[in-house]
């Protein structure tokens, strides 16, 4: 079954470049597009796409806007990466605290285009954790706010979830973590399905931000 993607841009250009590259593939389809995020949640509820690539600045609706509306409002709602010409940027940090899988610069490789939308379509955070890092040291409420430190603390994370946790933020897969560890792929799963539970978070991007946000990890 192909994977269907809405793109969000105000430059035609870039939309007829990510369409380009996209539909290069005999797996993915573009099923819409729209020039504002104000269009975006009356596309996703009439498309049904598995992915959005979201321009993060938007003239009349940002991505940070779109991107939490369609989270709030769409019941299922697809899988988000924003798209952005500089990734220090802060709408890029609200747009991975309001629910964003992930991000692409515009100037990405069509490989790399590629193959964020398959990982994200498959339920995995596209998560580059230097650039996180930054960000969050950046624009992120700072190392031990007090909003969340408290969701960390009623999280209650058990010694091994708290160190799948910190490996998470280093940006290691399950399978690098269960190499470090030395313990099962599946247990690894197991531990990270637990931590965003307990965090309330909805991929890996969620939780890295909780930890970095409450102090649990220090970026840098």
């Amino acid at each position: 079954m192909a994977l269907t993607v809405l793109l969000v841009d105000d430059e035609p250009l870039v939309r007829v470049g990510l369409r380009a590259v996209l539909e290069a593939q005999p797996d993915i389809t573009v099923v819409g597009e729209a020039a504002d995020g104000a269009a975006v949640i009356p596309l996703v509820r009439e498309l049904a796409p598995d992915v959005v690539l979201m321009d993060v600045r938007m003239p009349l609706m940002d991505g940070i806007e779109a991107t939490r509306a369609v989270l709030r409002t769409v019941p299922d709602p697809p899988r988000i990466v924003v798209v952005t010409t500089f990734e220090n940027d802060e709408y890029v940090y609200g747009a991975l605290r309001a629910g964003a899988g992930g991000f692409l610069l515009k100037r990405a490789r069509p490989a790399e285009i590629v193959h964020a939308v398959r990982l994200v379509a498959e339920g995995d955070s596209l998560l580059f954790p230097a650039a996180v890092r930054e960000l969050a040291a950046s624009y992120g409420r700072g190392p031990g706010s007090a909003e969340a430190r408290t969701v960390m603390e009623r999280a209650a994370l058990t010694e091994r979830e708290a160190d799948v946790l910190r490996l998470m933020a280093r940006g290691l897969s399950n399978a690098e973590i269960a190499a470090r560890l030395v313990v099962g792929t599946e247990t690894v799963k197991s531990h990270v399905s637990s931590v965003l539970a307990k965090l309330g978070a909805r991929d890996r991007t969620q939780a890295v931000i909780a930890a970095y946000e409450s102090g649990f990890v220090r970026p840098g």
